[in-house]
């Protein structure tokens, strides 16, 4: 069974071309267009002739059948994507502008998956009755003189060309949707790292944030540390003061003790002058103090006596001392 795949060449068509007449969109038409071929994006999957029937399909539902081709309707939703891409995108060194275009919003939702489900589900078939019949030409033989050469080439009147326009369109959505798809794969890819560096950062910090608290830790236990020795050489420092102080004393007292050792030592060498005494005193004396009472010498000389023993003491004592 044959295919007709040419609806726009039939001859009874010929009164109204719709090439020769472009129809322009109104504003309710291109949201509807748009719509419409957002929703059915399933019947756009790139294999052949795929993209012609679904933009018939579109047109048929719209009742632009008469008014627009496939390749027309095709060609109009590549240069509305191109507008809003430009617009989006701008090059470097542009400005785009956005609101100067009436169908940016509507594009950016179509392209961010929005519009989904906004138009009716349509199904796509090889013919319409709408649409006029495709008349397929057979290819006829050039007739050639006897003594001519053989033709190399044999006319071909069935239009191929229109196939190949629709076939690449699909395939160039197709690939384009893919492209879309993949950016946004690739940009949910980089979310994700993103939100991983962040999580790792946020770990990292929280390590510093402890090693601070630590080190913190650490300084306060040696400010401790600082203070304690300050103050073990602070108590050194009375302590040496104290000794100094007992050191002073000593040194008086061992200065008391010298003056009192040659105290001690003039009376022994008096002492021992007045027991030197009375050996040399004259014999009228002796005789006059003999008289007196011989009991006042024996007390002088016990007197002597113990004198001379307090002194011996007091010496050993200064001594040990």
């Amino acid at each position: 069974m044959e295919i007709n795949d040419h609806a726009y060449t039939s001859t009874t068509y010929d009164k109204y071309n719709p090439v020769d007449f472009p129809y322009k969109l109104s504003a309710d038409e291109v949201e509807e267009f748009v719509k419409l071929r957002v929703s059915n994006k399933y019947l756009f999957s790139g294999r052949k002739n795929t993209s012609m029937w679904a933009w018939r399909a579109i047109l048929k539902h719209m009742g632009l059948q008469h008014k627009m081709t496939h390749s027309q309707a095709s060609k109009k939703w590549e240069n509305m994507k191109k507008r809003y891409k430009e617009l989006k995108n701008p090059l470097d060194g542009t400005k785009g502008l956005p609101g100067a275009w009436p169908y940016f919003h509507l594009l950016d939702d179509a392209m961010e998956g929005r519009l989904e489900g906004s138009a009716p589900i349509l199904k796509a078939y090889p013919d319409y009755a709408d649409f006029p019949p495709i008349s397929k030409h057979k290819k006829r033989k050039l007739s050639v003189a006897p003594n001519a050469a053989p033709p190399d080439i044999e006319g071909s009147l069935n239009g191929d060309e229109d196939e190949e326009a629709a076939e690449e369109d699909g395939n160039r959505e197709s690939a384009e949707w893919q492209e879309m798809e993949h950016g946004r794969d690739m940009m949910d890819g980089e979310r994700r790292l993103i939100v991983r560096e962040k999580q790792v950062m946020e770990r990292e910090r929280q390590v510093v944030e402890r090693e601070r608290q630590v080190l913190q830790r650490e300084r306060a236990a040696l400010d401790r540390e600082f203070a304690a020795v300050d103050r073990d050489r602070a108590s050194l420092e009375r302590e040496r003061a104290t000794v100094d102080r007992e050191k002073a004393v000593m040194e008086r007292e061992r200065a008391l003790v010298e003056k009192d050792r040659d105290t001690v030592r003039r009376d022994r060498l008096a002492l021992e002058r007045e027991r030197a005494g009375p050996g040399r005193l004259s014999e009228p004396k002796e005789n006059t103090e003999e008289a007196a009472g011989g009991g006042g010498q024996e007390k002088d000389s016990a007197v002597t006596d113990r004198t001379e023993q307090f002194l011996n003491l007091f010496e050993k004592l200064i001594e040990n001392f």
